[in-house]
This record gives structure tokens, sequence and C-alpha cells, in this order.
């Protein structure tokens, strides 16, 4: 039994959300106190994201023209992105906090996705 079980219609109608909170939790939270960039790095990424959910080939997508596993290959190098900038970036605090919880919430999630099933084309 496989432990992967977030399929491509759950992400879909994940990623909004996820993206408007990118860009509005930054200033709900005050982030940015220890070093602005934790500031615009969540606010550029939840727009990058918008367009990226907009993009790619899912029930929410609106121009179908990304794949799905380039969608999970961006959202796992987020991920990375996310988890490495509090440590280079002398991060501390909240926003130390935000990105290291952002970065193994999205890990997680790619972790998860369920491997899509190829469809068989007729010959």
């Amino acid at each position: 039994m496989s432990v992967r079980f977030v399929t491509k219609t759950m992400h879909a109608y994940l990623d909004y959300p996820v993206a408007i909170g990118l860009i509005a939790l930054p200033v709900f939270l005050d982030l940015g106190q220890s070093n602005p960039i934790a500031f615009w790095l969540s606010f550029l990424t939840g727009f990058a994201a918008l367009v990226l959910t907009s993009l790619t080939d899912h029930q929410t997508g609106i121009i179908r023209v990304l794949p799905y596993s380039v969608h999970l290959a961006v959202d796992f190098a987020v991920g990375v992105v996310f988890l490495a900038a509090p440590f280079a970036l002398g991060f501390t605090g909240l926003d130390f906090a935000y990105y290291v919880v952002n970065a193994l919430a999205v890990l997680t999630v790619v972790s998860l996705a369920k491997p899509q099933e190829t469809v068989a084309q007729a010959a």
C-alpha cells in the first residue's frame, strides 16, 4: 500500500489558497523583521504560484500548457529554497519558523503526490 495519496485533483484545489496565503501572510504576520527578503520571498513566490497554477494542466488550470510533473518539480524547488533561505539569509524568529514550516509542508505534499497514471494512446 502506497502512502502517496495526494491526487492531482487535491493538489489543484490547494494551489490557489496556498498562493494567496503566500501573498497575504507576509503582510499579516509582518514578515521581514530579521531580513526584508523574508517578506518579499513569500510575496513574490505567491504571485509566481498563481501564474504556475493557472498554466498547469489540471482541474483549476486556466491555460493548461504545463504538465503537472513540471508543476511538481517547481513545487519541490520552492520547498528546497524555502528550507535553505532561513539558514542562508540569516532569518530569525517568526521569519525563520515561517519558512521552515512552509518548506516542510510543500516538501511533504510533493513527496505524497500520487504518481500519475499513463494513459495508453491508441495506435
